[in-house]
């Protein structure tokens, strides 16, 4: 199994206890700015690019949501980071799936923001994959990032929507075609009942996606006293309510 030395930034003291953000299909680090200044007054935050996404490279080839947990094993190595809290969203909630179930020693909690363990029709993703590698990513951009928010809050917030469809926009062909097919392959079901690290579920209540039930509702009754939150928004709603995320990351991140 190959390793891609994932592209990365550190924020917050040095001394801190140290908490990672990995972010959904086709955004980079930066999607995280709304929250990051508030974390890292109590964390050290580590965020970081997918494999194929913005200043992480890609190997060539396939590659699974296994693969991408490898990646962030071999950041907190390379960093020299035993042990970690883990907030992950949408595809980066798929990436704790995968760490808390099959090392669950470097994780110390696990945050899992619009995601799942498995999507119960891989159609769209193959379908997404197909489309991408036909019309590439700036061709999607605005379809994919028109679901991510509600219409009232992106219509007050269009900076942070055009970012994101930049994000997606700039994002390689191949490394976001390969994560759409990671996706569709992903089956995580069967891990869930290993996972005994403290974790808190976060669901948007107006998610198309990603809807709270069944995918959120699923989480939590399949993981170890697993709590659940559901914010009023769209996928990314944890943007939408950014000082109910901040508080309720920070609270269950520090508990541990």
């Amino acid at each position: 199994m190959r390793t891609v030395e994932v592209y990365h930034e550190l924020s917050g003291a040095a001394d801190s206890p140290v908490l990672v953000l990995a972010g959904p299909l086709g955004t980079t680090l930066e999607i995280w700015d709304p929250l990051v200044e508030a974390l890292s007054e109590r964390f050290r935050v580590l965020r970081y690019d997918h494999r194929g996404h913005g200043r992480s490279p890609a190997p060539g080839g396939s590659f699974s949501i296994v693969d991408l947990a490898v990646d962030a094993v071999a950041l907190l190595d390379r960093l020299s980071i035993e042990r970690a809290a883990f907030c992950g969203l949408s595809l980066g909630g798929m990436v704790g799936i995968c760490l808390a179930a099959n090392v669950p020693e470097r994780l110390s909690s696990l945050v899992l923001c619009s995601s799942a363990a498995r999507y119960d029709d891989h159609g769209p993703w193959v379908e997404r994959a197909a489309s991408v590698r036909w019309v590439g990513t700036a061709g999607i951009a605005s379809d994919v990032v028109a679901g991510w928010f509600t219409p009232g809050w992106a219509a007050a917030h269009p900076e942070f929507v055009e970012q994101a469809i930049k994000m997606i926009a700039s994002t390689p062909d191949d490394g976001y075609a390969e994560c759409c097919t990671a996706i569709a392959s992903w089956d995580g079901r069967k891990s869930l009942g290993r996972i005994n690290t403290p974790t808190l579920v976060i669901g948007g209540s107006q998610d198309s996606a990603t809807p709270v039930n069944p995918y959120a509702k699923t989480l939590v009754s399949a993981i170890y006293r697993a709590k659940l939150e559901v914010f009023d928004g769209a996928h990314l709603a944890i943007f939408e309510e950014t000082d109910r995320a901040k508080r309720l990351i920070t609270r269950h991140a520090a508990a541990r």
